[in-house]
């Protein structure tokens, strides 16, 4: 038992939680306690406008009604604090400095029709490749587009494989050249970017496990270049599968009935916590369950690989 883990979970509140995001921190939960260890929440609202503070107070409320406790975070506070990383820009700033210093980072005027254009180089999941267009240009031309648009930053990356083993699926390697390219770390309207604000915040908060849904695992080879050139300490990495609509569509905030406003009329949240944990393959059988009573059951072992299809109405 790992008396010094800490997870954590870090939810973008632009909506009411929907069922996967309950998933996710089930999971996190349930992954950091059966370990011994504490919990952390952090909001990330970068982008206030798609994430007011209201949204961030009823996920707290939910995530108390559902049994998920935490020890530091949210409005409650602590010595790491900041928790809303929308209050973290110094600590972004900082380290944009340090990457500066060592000459890694440059200006990025691509517009997202210049990046999604289609000789854009594409990868196989669809995802642009960026070309390193930017990378190329002279202080003269850089100079002259300053003068028409405000420019992003990205990060240069080197012809490197980077790898790590993933506590559900396994070993996971990225050439951060060939299937990267560099990456955003601000975007054009000064908004530092998800890769930047995850790897610093993680760290300085004293993260050791991170546990979020697997479309992120392509994000980890990013953010473990980042902690190597920052000088910081990495967690475990746990990808978890995703819950999808009976359709196959990944779930949204958009879908309204299975969201907390919703589920919390249908369900206890016993109910709810055993509908999840049988799809996650903790119980035999549906069940009703605490957030507590799951503790002792939970297994990486156990967790699907393949993504979980919810069935047509939602159990009925």
């Amino acid at each position: 038992m790992e008396e010094n883990t800490v997870g954590r979970f870090a939810p973008s509140p632009s909506g009411r939680m929907h069922l996967g995001n309950v998933f996710c921190a089930l999971m996190a939960w349930l992954a950091a306690r059966a370990e011994g260890g504490r919990m952390l929440l952090r909001v990330e609202d970068l982008d206030q406008e798609r994430c007011p503070r209201k949204y961030a107070d009823l996920l707290e409320e939910d995530l108390l009604w559902l049994g998920l406790s935490w020890e530091e975070g949210g409005s409650r506070g602590g010595r790491h604090g900041p928790y809303y990383q929308s209050e973290r820009t110094a600590v972004y700033q900082s380290c944009l400095e340090q990457l500066q210093g060592m000459g890694l980072v440059y200006p990025c005027f691509c517009s997202r029709a210049e990046l999604h254009a289609a000789q854009a180089p594409h990868l196989s999941d669809g995802r642009v490749l960026y070309s390193g267009r930017c990378r190329r240009l002279t202080p003269e031309e850089r100079a002259a587009l300053a003068a028409q648009r405000r420019p992003a930053i990205r990060l240069m990356v080197p012809e490197e494989t980077v790898a790590f083993t993933d506590l559900c699926y396994g070993e996971y390697r990225e050439n951060l050249q060939q299937e990267c390219g560099d990456f955003l770390i601000r975007r054009s309207d000064g908004v530092f970017a998800y890769q930047l604000a995850v790897t610093a915040d993680d760290a300085l908060m004293g993260v050791t496990q991170v546990v979020r849904g697997r479309d992120l695992l392509s994000s980890t080879p990013r953010q473990l270049y980042l902690y190597r050139l920052l000088g910081l300490r990495p967690p475990v990495f746990g990808h978890i599968p995703l819950l999808l609509a009976p359709d196959g569509r990944r779930l949204s905030k958009r879908d309204g009935d299975l969201d907390l406003g919703a589920l919390r009329l249908r369900f206890t949240p016993e109910q709810l916590l055993g509908k999840l944990a049988f799809a996650g393959g903790l119980l035999e059988r549906e069940e009703p369950v605490t957030a507590e009573e799951l503790i002792p059951l939970f297994s990486w072992e156990k967790l699907p690989r393949q993504d979980i299809r919810l069935p047509a109405g939602l159990w009925g």
